[in-house]
């Protein structure tokens, strides 16, 4: 039998590598796990993580607009944009150490270097040239920020990799894009105090979403100020004479501001990794295609995570992880489940939803029933803002199950997490209007939406 310096060899230390190595480490494996930056990934070090501490920060500005409704005096407030980076980067390094923790304490052995394939067994540590062999490998890279290297000026605008560690916050900013990275931080730079405009070659934003969330933001966003351009595109970007940078749009739009960030969808993370030596399969997009169980093509070879272009969530890549050591260390042979996953879109106000958008569950069922309904939330009545809250079920006539559930509104997000413990339960229509309401709360509209606001035959709405 062959003798390999380790058991399982882990490259790329984020949310999914980190699991997928701490958990065969504790379960007696000797383990290797390879980062070239930082241990969190994407999600921890560079996405989710810090931008939500962006979205917090983002939001005070409205609260304290909204505290003298409610009988409070609020006096002059500023922004610090250095002492936010600071104490997000504090935080950023606190977390990144409890990940290194719990490799070193379960016993795996981190290694701080870019690592790539040299065969289906051995691996290259580029740092010091050294080279390691393992009778299994994960690969877990993540994804980058696509730089779309094909627009004349590119390398002058940022990504969201760099928009955590501006040296300033500009005054203006232009952001391409229309998926959720890029409405997050129109919202986020708005919030700043950031004269912030949002461009999209689509006709609506948020295209994968529910129509009823993607107009009911879009509404939301104009109305605080923030510019939406959309059915067109940047062609080229230039520095400006006066400074900042200019954009010249597909439309004969001319666009100054002092920030251009893209933020056009991002790339699995496999350019340089050694794939071609060990033999290991990808797609057009670079993405390593696996099957049913993380497995490559390479029989000893595995992939997790947004590398593999399946579902480009943090929860998603550490439920491969758990699924990839139940089958190869446990005997017990686990596919992921990718059914009613719940999603957040942390813009504001924020989207919460989990399972089918009308528009998809239409193309599924013969018959629906949607329950809809919009009202002002109680906390804004006393402020004064003219905020709405949309909530809505797409319920499957001939079942009564529930198979959508949309939430636009404060704190959408926490909604759709427990909600998506109902979907996935199976739960009905009929089991939403026995449930008794919370009063007074906006999740309450959930349970009190008794009669279909209208149905939707054959894809047709009646």
């Amino acid at each position: 039998m062959t003798a390999y310096d380790y058991d399982l060899f882990v490259i790329g230390g984020g949310s999914g590598g980190v699991r997928a190595g701490r958990v065969a480490a504790s379960l007696g494996k000797k383990v290797g796990i390879a980062e070239e930056y930082r241990f969190g990934g994407t999600c921890v070090i560079r996405g989710c993580v810090p931008k939500k501490l962006f979205v917090y920060a983002s939001q005070y500005h409205e609260h304290f607009e909204d505290a003298a409704g409610f009988g409070w005096t609020v006096g002059t407030s500023t922004f610090d944009w250095k002492a936010l980076i600071a104490a997000k980067d504090k935080e950023i390094a606190r977390l990144e150490g409890l990940y290194r923790r719990g490799l070193e304490n379960n016993g795996a052995e981190i290694i701080d270097s870019r690592a790539e394939m040299v065969d289906a067994h051995t691996v290259r540590l580029t740092k010091t040239g050294k080279t390691v062999t393992a009778d299994k490998i994960v690969i877990a890279t993540g994804g980058v920020a696509n730089p779309h290297a094909a627009l004349p000026g590119h390398e002058l605008c940022i990504t969201s990799n760099e928009a955590f560690h501006l040296e300033e916050l500009p005054k203006s900013i232009l952001i391409a894009g229309g998926g959720y990275i890029a409405v997050e931080f129109a919202n986020i730079f708005h919030g700043l105090g950031v004269d912030t405009t949002l461009i999209y070659r689509g006709k609506e934003i948020l295209s994968r979403f529910d129509h009823d969330m993607r107009q009911g933001l879009h509404k939301a966003m104009v109305e605080k100020g923030i510019k939406i351009i959309l059915t067109d595109v940047i062609e080229h970007v230039a520095k400006a004479p006066a400074g900042g940078l200019t954009a010249k749009t597909k439309c004969g739009e001319t666009i100054t501001v002092d920030t251009i960030m893209l933020a056009l969808g991002r790339d699995p993370n496999t350019h340089g990794l050694g794939l071609d030596a060990a033999g290991v399969a990808m797609d057009e997009r670079g993405a390593i295609i696996v099957d049913e169980y993380s497995r490559t093509n390479v029989e000893n070879i595995y992939a997790l995570g947004d590398v593999t272009d399946r579902v480009q969530l943090t929860p998603v890549a550490i439920h491969e992880a758990m699924c990839f050591i139940q089958t190869v260390y446990k005997d017990n042979p686990t596919s992921p489940d990718y059914d009613l996953i719940p999603t957040a879109v942390f813009s504001q106000p924020e989207i919460g939803t989990v399972g089918l958008a009308e528009e998809e569950a239409a193309k599924r069922h013969a018959e629906l029933e949607v329950y809809r309904a919009e009202f002002r939330p109680m906390r804004a009545t006393l402020s004064g803002r003219s905020e709405r809250m949309i909530m809505k079920l797409i319920v499957d006539a001939e079942s009564r199950k529930v198979v959508g559930a949309h939430i636009l509104g404060h704190e959408a997000g926490e909604m759709a997490q427990i909600i998506g413990i109902c979907l996935k339960a199976g739960a009905t229509k009929d089991d939403f209007d026995r449930t008794m309401a919370l009063h007074p709360s906006a999740a309450e509209e959930l349970v009190t939406m008794y009669s279909p606001s209208y149905r939707v035959k054959n894809g047709e709405r009646v």
